[in-house]
């Protein structure tokens, strides 16, 4: 049978496979479709959730550069998108849901243009800690947004903060049935043995169960229940926005969009790991953004790469974005065709469903070592999770990589700073031949060598000023300093500057200057800095054996001048 490229890998061979990954992964996403739908607080949610999950996971799969990824919304997401859905509908009643879904297609917009510039390579490169503290943090938020409706009530206003404050309010109102059946979901996920999670999803297991138990065994208690999704294609919605919230839009779209391209691309490194290949992050980004920007039109939540579908997926033996598409289109027949039949569900039991997702949210394994690891890595991953928690997950970031670069910033500078040395006589530490000792030697300290080894980025400027200022308070024999830039690779800005004034200065005290090994970019540098203009061409040597002899024929020149008859 010959071979069939529509997305770039696809045989027949692979089509039993991809058949079957894309029926499992549909029914792994129904019930988190649904739970996530009720999160976030949009007037028929359940819906919403699943014309996100058909429209992203099916443009995402024809589009995207993981074959075998499954997109659709994911915790992260939700919990974005349901602070955004509270905080726009309480600025503007009327159009806020409206301006909800915008931000979703602006955020699709944004994941677009990451990819067509190219910036997927670049967006995980963050620190781990602060990418373990955020994604904590909004597993924590995922989990106490569930609190008001496993105990049987609406989720109060204000997000966390609205919920912790209704605590006492919360208990005093308990509903003990629907907090039993949401309970009973909850253990029912954690204690499907690993031989049956393979047959069916812990979580379909658990909505199905509880449902009829609720149905069966209470008929007649008032439980909040799904109640009527409607069937059929969805309703398009436009973008909608007013200039005074133009500014408010945006930022959300490009925290949703941002978080959606790290989500995603966190989990196709996870796809790599699993199928042994690579995929192409600015494709992906520019797949999912487009699926996204569907989803805002068709009026679905917003998604990205999801980690458990994904891997179910690849353990099913899929290895196209057929999977995906079949998923999909699952999904899209339960809306036309099935739709009744999820009205029983519970909200207890969908609010224990998107708990459990919360807890696998965490970063239990570096949680438990964090501060075994590294106690500033440790702080950096707590505080972020707090401010994401508490404050703002831009915030939250912005301050953890801050922090985190700095940090980094002066570790390495601390580091490069001791191969910045002022040496008079023979140093071992330094890789110089015998030779160059030797010269070094002869000089008996009226030559400095002033040496510079590794990329001098800008946090080494301070150390290299502290050295030349102990260089010319201490060694007055001196009379050729000698600027080693031998081992130098890369010169940054703050460095060269440092350098020049290192060089002016010395000059100005009447020594000579000296410049050895200054090749390539290094020279190109400081030239652009009009060192050519400060230091004679003659000064500018090629090696550090070079130098010393020039810099020992100079002093004994000095010391016996010729004499013309």
């Amino acid at each position: 049978m010959g071979t069939f490229y529509p997305f770039n890998v696809l045989s027949l061979r692979h089509l039993r496979n991809d058949v079957f990954g894309g029926v499992t992964t549909a029914i792994v996403s129904l019930p988190l479709a649904l739970a996530f739908g009720v999160a976030s607080g949009v007037p028929g949610g359940p819906v919403a959730g699943l014309y996100g999950a058909i429209c992203i996971g099916f443009f995402a799969a024809l589009l995207g550069g993981t074959p075998t990824l499954i997109s659709e919304p994911t915790g992260p997401m939700t919990v974005v998108f349901t602070a955004i859905v509270a905080s726009l509908t309480a600025i503007d009643p009327e159009n806020g849901l409206a301006m909800a879904f915008t931000t979703v297609m602006l955020a699709g917009l944004v994941q677009v243009l990451c990819g067509v510039f190219k910036l997927g390579k670049y967006i995980t490169l963050m620190p781990y800690s602060v990418v373990s503290g955020f994604m904590s943090g909004i597993g924590v938020i995922l989990i106490l947004l569930q609190i008001a409706p496993l105990f049987g009530q609406a989720s109060p206003k204000g997000g966390v903060l609205g919920t912790l404050g209704s605590l006492p309010n919360l208990l005093q109102n308990l509903d003990f049935i629907e907090l039993g059946l949401g309970g009973l979901a909850i253990a029912l996920i954690f204690a499907v043995p690993s031989s049956l999670k393979r047959l069916v999803p812990p979580q379909l297991l658990a909505l199905v169960v509880v449902t009829l138990i609720s149905v069966l065994m209470v008929p007649d208690a008032d439980i909040r229940r799904i109640g009527e999704i409607p069937m059929g294609l969805p309703t398009l919605r436009f973008p909608v926005f007013t200039p005074q919230q133009l500014t408010t839009i945006l930022v959300d779209g490009l925290v949703l969009g941002m978080l959606g391209c790290i989500d995603t691309l966190l989990t196709a490194v996870i796809a790599d790991s699993l199928t042994r290949t690579e995929h192409d992050s600015d494709k992906e980004l520019i797949g999912q953004g487009i699926a996204n920007m569907v989803s805002g039109v068709c009026g679905g939540l917003p998604g990205a790469g999801a980690t458990m579908g994904t891997v179910v997926n690849i353990q099913t033996g899929a290895k196209t974005a057929v999977s995906g598409l079949v998923r999909a289109l699952v999904l899209l027949t339960v809306v036309l065709f099935a739709a009744p039949l999820a009205k029983d569900i519970p909200m207890a039991v969908l609010a224990g469903i998107a708990l459990k997702v919360g807890i696998d949210i965490l970063d239990w394994s570096f949680l438990k070592r964090a501060h075994v690891v590294s106690r500033k890595g440790a702080l950096i991953m707590y505080g972020v999770m707090l401010l994401t928690v508490f404050l703002d997950l831009i915030v939250a970031v912005g301050v953890g990589v801050f922090v985190a670069n700095i940090l980094t910033i002066e570790s390495l500078s601390q580091w490069q700073s001791q191969n910045v040395r002022a040496i008079g006589d023979t140093d071992d530490s330094i890789p110089a031949t015998a030779t160059e000792q030797a010269l070094l030697d002869r000089a008996n300290g009226r030559v400095l060598l002033f040496y510079l080894s590794g990329p001098m980025i800008f946090g080494v400027a301070k150390a290299i000023a502290r050295e030349h200022a102990a260089i010319v308070n201490r060694d007055r024999l001196a009379e050729v300093v000698i600027f080693d830039l031998h081992d130098v690779p890369k010169l940054g800005v703050t460095a060269s500057l440092a350098i020049e004034n290192a060089i002016c200065d010395t000059q100005d005290r009447g020594l000579t200057v000296l410049i050895a090994g200054a090749n390539g970019a290094v020279r190109q540098r400081l030239e652009k800095l009009g060192l050519s203009r400060v230091v004679s061409p003659e000064s500018w040597i090629d090696s550090r054996q070079q130098a010393l002899e020039a810099a020992l024929e100079r002093i004994f020149a000095a010391e016996n001048p010729v004499t013309v008859a």
